[in-house]
């Protein structure tokens, strides 16, 4: 399981739409931050700061090729994200089961006169 600090910029990243657009483009292959930033009706400034998010996070890299910096999603870190997930998801599973078994246990109570 992932530390604490870096669960929490996973899912610092996950939570901005547009940072989840980057990295589904930078996954399919390397983009450079100007081309990223033509996809999205904002600063290149700005898309700079959801990438530097998302490398934070791991889920991408940023690399330098000649004046350009080329983002690269890391799938290897985008599993780890799933697993963290998929773990959070299983917890939820769990707890809704078992409230559905207190409720199950519950007597059926008739409807009191007056209530709709």
């Amino acid at each position: 399981m992932l530390d604490e600090a870096r669960t929490d910029r996973i899912l610092h990243a996950l939570s901005d739409a547009t940072r989840r657009d980057i990295l589904t483009r930078s996954l399919a292959g390397p983009h450079s931050v100007s081309s990223l930033a033509r996809n999205y009706a904002m600063s290149l400034a700005a898309v700079q700061k959801h990438v530097a998010v998302l490398e934070s996070a791991g889920l991408v890299t940023k690399e330098r090729h000649g004046r350009e910096s080329r983002v690269t999603g890391q799938i290897d870190n985008v599993r780890a994200a799933r697993r963290l997930l998929d773990h959070f998801e299983d917890i939820w599973r769990d707890r809704i089961g078992r409230f559905g078994e207190v409720l199950a246990t519950i007597p059926a109570q008739p409807p009191q006169e007056g209530s709709t």
